[in-house]
């Protein structure tokens, strides 16, 4: 068991959280959420005893040891990859490597050699003959083959590192483990995989997700950093958003008797345990539900984005026609070829591609930002396009520092401040804000940016490369909705599992050698097993 006493933590006059006396326990998965800037991963770190709190304390229980998900990529570049995921057990470890010492000792003592002994015992009682076989399967069951177990780590790449350094955290079963972003750089096979394991892990898990989809399949409690408090409440995050959202409607609504607010939680809650009861979870979960207090229930204060595409024309019977696109990376491997595919009305198109560099290029041909080696694109007449690319430095450059009304101006055709000062407030920068220099913008302001800069385009076809990067759960959960309700055409990609899911109505992979195409929705493309033997058939070509 992890918990906290009167845990306070301040920076000069903000207030982050104080007060705080939470209790993590055995069998529990708890998502950490709160608005940007809140103190997710801040909290993590008191936890993990990285920072010191200015107030309180944090206690493990005796015996008990703690695993954390480590953010440097470049903590081990000299170490082989299997011994890092294995250093994830440090006194196992470090046993290891004392007993070994002693046999490679020539002149090792009498005295040493019952030392190895006793260590070979403990060794033993803590799994340490599975050592190796464990940290295999778990690199194999997260993509990484064999041939790459033996190199040393700086010959992985960035996606590879993460993967290790998730195996290195999950190794060993742990009693305690904190993970802060774990399926960032993951692709989607490994973040189901990731699900399943942490919904089957026995232990207590902490982690910090803006995967919305992550938080649903494995959280039994959503620790929520909001009001200078953290509050534990019962269920997953969708749970807890259509709660906190119901909570702030009665609110809303004065007039509402306080018994038809309690019958229409209770209603609710029933319904969340019928569909939570196919969760490997659900007797648990079923169990907390039925002892939930509805007066620890509070509505969120933070705010929702307005997002909204509106298209100026709809589209006319001729969409989108790609025909024998390739395109090579600079170094001479290929991104992609042989892509062909006619677009047709209402279809929202999601992108699959086991390589960014090559999502990224492909969504800039269309875009008509880059030209392709071989191939084709040709848009109807009355297509227009809005463009959200994966990077967008360009458009935030010093030598155009604009503050953020004249930022947005230079993309609108009505030009009035007030206009403009309308619009930034529906996109959450209201006040002094909106003399923010363009130039200072966070990573999530500047996202949120390009977004009202698309919408003043009322565009009727949209490409969006990894739109929620940088955004928090709030404008995540915005853009979602204004992606279902678009009427036009869309291709799009995103690590976002739910909106994977719940926009696109047609899957295409693209790979070197090839692609896929299918009318599938994205947890089915994920496990049809014909799609899982078109994608061998594919890899098996050579370009």
């Amino acid at each position: 068991m992890l918990s906290t006493e009167n845990v306070r933590l301040q920076y000069g006059k903000r207030v982050l959280f104080d007060e705080v006396n939470v209790r993590f326990t055995r069998g529990n998965c708890y998502g950490v959420i709160g608005a940007n800037g809140a103190g997710k991963s801040t909290f993590v770190k008191i936890l993990s005893g990285e920072i010191d709190p200015n107030g309180g304390s944090v206690s493990l229980e005796p015996g008990n040891r703690m695993a954390v998900l480590k953010q440097d990529h470049f903590e081990f570049e000299e170490e082989v990859v299997l011994n890092t995921v294995m250093m994830g057990h440090k006194e196992m470890y470090d046993i290891m490597l004392e007993k070994n010492a002693i046999y490679m000792n020539p002149d090792a003592t009498e005295a040493d050699g019952l030392r190895a002994a006793d260590l070979e015992n403990t060794y033993g009682e803590m799994g340490g003959w599975n050592a190796e076989s464990d940290a295999a399967e778990l690199l194999s069951n997260m993509g990484l083959k064999e041939n790459l177990h033996d190199k040393q780590m700086k010959e992985l790449s960035g996606s590879e590192k993460v993967k290790v350094l998730l195996a290195q955290a999950l190794f060993g079963e742990p009693d305690i483990l904190l993970l802060d972003e774990p399926t960032n750089d993951l692709d989607a096979l490994t973040v189901t995989w990731l699900s399943d394991f942490l919904a089957d892990f026995k232990n207590t898990v902490i982690v910090v997700s803006h995967d919305r989809y992550f938080l649903d399949m494995v959280c039994t409690h959503i620790v929520d950093i909001d009001y200078n408090q953290i509050r534990i409440s019962t269920g997953n995050y969708t749970f807890w958003y259509e709660t906190s959202q119901m909570m702030a409607r009665q609110i809303a609504n004065k007039n509402k008797k306080m018994e038809q607010k309690r019958k229409e939680m209770l209603e609710f809650i029933q319904r969340f345990s019928a569909n939570a009861s196919k969760s490997r979870q659900a007797t648990s979960r079923k169990k907390a539900l039925d002892k939930l207090n509805l007066e620890e229930i509070r509505p969120s204060s933070r705010k929702y984005p307005f997002i909204h595409f509106k298209s100026e024309r709809a589209p006319g019977d001729q969409i989108l026609r790609v025909t024998n696109l390739s395109k090579r990376a600079p170094d001479g491997h290929m991104y992609f070829s042989d892509i062909n595919f006619i677009m047709n009305a209402d279809e929202k198109i999601g992108l699959i591609c086991r390589e960014t560099a090559a999502m990224t290029a492909f969504f800039n041909i269309l875009a008509g930002k880059d030209t392709p080696d071989t191939g084709t694109i040709e848009f109807g007449q009355t297509i227009t396009v809005g463009y959200l690319p994966n990077e967008n430095t360009h458009f935030f450059s010093n030598e155009n520092d604009l503050d953020l009304i004249n930022w947005l101006r230079q993309f609108s055709e009505e030009k009035d401040e007030q206009f403009i000062r309308g619009f930034l407030g529906r996109m959450l920068f209201s006040g002094e804000e909106v003399h923010k220099k363009s130039s200072v913008l966070s990573g999530g302001e500047k996202v949120r940016c390009m977004l009202s800069k698309i919408m003043l385009q009322h565009p009727n076809f949209l490409l969006l490369d990894e739109p929620t990067n940088h955004l928090d759960l709030e404008s995540i959960t915005a853009l979602n909705n204004s992606m279902t309700d678009f009427k036009g055409n869309m291709i799009f990609t995103s690590h976002d599992h739910q909106i994977m899911q719940t926009v696109a109505n047609r899957m295409i992979e693209l790979t070197p050698t090839g692609m896929i195409d299918s009318l599938m929705s994205y947890d089915d493309y994920l496990r049809a097993d014909k799609i899982k033997t078109q994608r061998e058939a594919l890899a098996a070509l050579t370009v």
